[in-house]
């Protein structure tokens, strides 16, 4: 059984091969040397825009620095699902927009019962974390 190697480790050894360090390396793309760091040691994962500059640089396929890393795969599904992360978006402001039109039906029997104030501002509350959540989810 063969030991796979993650997307981290293969930059990291592209780089090595090539005789760069990751300040030179950062240099190029516009960011940090932490962020080189963070991406070879695997706390966080580059962009498809950054690896394919990385693939140029390196002078490596895209191919082989994708394959036998699983989560990098997902990673990049979730980060370029663009119809599912509109559709989250987009079911949050229905919610929130949903709440909004209840709170203003119901608005003068809500504002005499203290409980329902409680559970209509918890719900505006999370309706509100939701949409906010989905936004920096975007971003």
């Amino acid at each position: 059984m063969t030991e796979t190697i993650n997307v981290g480790q293969k930059l990291q050894k592209a780089r090595k091969s090539q005789e760069l360090t990751q300040e030179q390396i950062a240099e190029q793309l516009g960011i940090t040397r932490q962020t080189i760091s963070n991406w070879e040691n695997n706390k966080s994962y580059p962009d498809i825009v950054s690896l394919i500059k990385l693939s140029d640089i390196y002078q490596v396929s895209l191919d082989s620095l994708l394959k036998g890393d699983e989560a990098m795969v997902k990673h990049l599904a979730k980060s370029t699902d663009t119809v599912a992360s509109n559709r989250q978006l987009l079911l949050a402001v229905g919610v929130n927009i949903f709440l909004l039109l209840i709170f203003i039906i119901f608005g003068a029997w809500i504002v005499k019962n203290p409980y329902l104030i409680f559970i209509c501002g918890a719900l505006w509350v999370t309706g509100c974390g939701f949409t906010l959540f989905q936004v920096i989810d975007l971003i």
